[in-house]
């Protein structure tokens, strides 16, 4: 390992000093096939400029596909500020604030952060931002388990798949049950709620815009869920949609997705995710919260004013172990919506306008919404074969949308499109062109 800056008289000194003969004696319980013997076949070190040309030509054989997918992860404008603030060293270098006299920027950035989602939201308190929507998601549910002391959570089905999976394992943890109810015209079967709710449930979990698009009924099922004082969280993953639809004042905890906040697809991540509660529950929210205050000269400045996490308060005191956050990728979503402003409704009337243009446009070439509710940037659609037209639009550099049949069987031939302020009215002309194309060839 010629790149140690070891001699080989200082290895032997430390070889010998903790009583071995050579550094192989230190992988002695690696089973012995499995140690790579020979040098790897490595390619000859090149210069930093033949570097920077091999991989320029590699770069050039990617194929930029025009994409509808959503599900999740949103395609939207990220302004080029973003980039030039996440790059500062204050910011990307900066680690948990414990000393506040040496973090008052980063503990703004996260007191100003908290402030944007409780306006967003319409809840009260804001905690210092979670891993991502999936695991705030089930946070959410073991704290309503803490708080009421029932063991029994009640998850719609329309929850986005993946949040469901993290949220069953959560409770599989915490020995808690955990109950799914089915789906009615695209949202939620209240009346499986009614059967299903009873004084041993401690919260009803539901997504609005829901996985399918739909905005569900958040009034019916918050009316339900307090017969028995069971509390309510609302998950929100499409984050742009806070900008046009009713917060969910109504519900105890919402939590969600911060990603189509400033922040690229990048493979699926990372992001980050967000917790707000009504007051009551501020001291049970897991991670930490930034509160602002005065020094002894009467200066405004911030500091972490509670934690619900183990390491800084006792054992059996703590609601969760949930530990470093996501506080840069935090501060991309406070500057994306520092810059964008009362405009944030303005970009979620465009998503929502963008939609129904294509989905309209889709209906005049036979293919058919698939729910009759209200939705917000993405729809379902039903198309015969639709593996088949997926692939084909797949080879004319089209992602048409994601395949609904592979989380709910029941939706056989079904796509969920999404369509945002980044696509163009071309844009969507060119996916309805080429899906009637590949339906003509497939009947064909």
């Amino acid at each position: 390992m010629s790149y140690v800056l070891n001699t080989e008289s200082e290895k032997r000194e430390m070889l010998k000093t903790i009583g071995v003969n050579s550094i192989m004696d230190l992988f002695g319980d690696i089973d012995e096939s499995i140690i790579q013997k020979e040098r790897l076949k490595l390619d000859k070190p090149l210069s930093e400029a033949r570097v920077k040309a091999d991989m320029s030509s590699l770069s050039e054989k990617n194929i930029r596909k025009l994409s509808f997918l959503g599900a999740g992860s949103y395609n939207h404008f990220i302004p080029s500020v973003i980039n030039h603030m996440l790059l500062r060293s204050e910011f990307y270098t900066a680690y948990t604030p414990y000393q506040p006299e040496m973090s008052q920027g980063s503990l703004q950035s996260i007191f100003e952060f908290q402030t944007y989602m409780c306006r967003l939201t319409g809840m009260d308190v804001s905690n210092a931002s979670m891993y991502d929507g999936s695991t705030a998601l089930a946070e959410a549910a073991s704290m309503c388990s803490i708080i009421s002391g029932r063991k029994k959570i009640i998850t719609s089905k329309t929850i986005h798949p993946q949040y469901r999976e993290v949220v069953k394992t959560y409770c599989s943890m915490y020995d808690i049950e955990y109950k799914e109810v089915g789906y009615e015209g695209g949202i939620t079967d209240c009346s499986e709620i009614e059967k299903c709710i009873g004084e041993d449930v401690a919260g009803v979990l539901v997504q609005n815009p829901n996985f399918f698009g739909c905005v569900e009924d958040i009034k019916k099922i918050r009316e339900i869920s307090s017969k028995t004082n069971s509390m309510l969280v609302v998950c929100v993953v499409e984050a742009i949609s806070l900008g046009l639809l009713e917060p969910p004042k109504t519900a105890d905890i919402v939590v969600g997705e911060g990603q189509s906040f400033g922040i690229p697809k990048s493979y699926g991540g990372p992001a980050f995710g967000f917790m707000c509660v009504k007051k009551e529950y501020m001291r049970k929210i897991p991670g930490r919260l930034v509160g602002e205050t005065v020094d002894m000269d009467k200066m405004k400045g911030y500091i972490m004013t509670l934690t619900a996490r183990e390491q800084h308060i006792r054992r059996e005191k703590s609601t969760s172990n949930l530990c470093t956050n996501q506080a840069l990728l935090a501060l991309a979503g406070s500057v994306y919506l520092s810059i964008v402003g009362k405009q944030l409704k303005d970009i979620a009337l465009i998503n929502a306008k963008k939609a129904k243009y294509l989905q309209e446009n889709l209906d005049k070439i036979g293919i058919k919404k698939r729910f009759p509710n209200p939705f917000f940037n993405e729809f379902a659609v039903k198309i015969p074969n639709s593996e088949s037209v997926i692939g084909r639009l797949e080879k004319s550099g089209i992602e048409a949308g994601l395949n609904l049949e592979r989380h709910y069987p029941e939706l056989k031939d079904c796509i969920l499109v999404c369509s945002t302020e980044t696509h163009s009215k071309e844009d969507a002309e060119r996916l309805i062109e080429k899906i009637k194309g590949a339906l003509d060839e497939t009947d064909i």
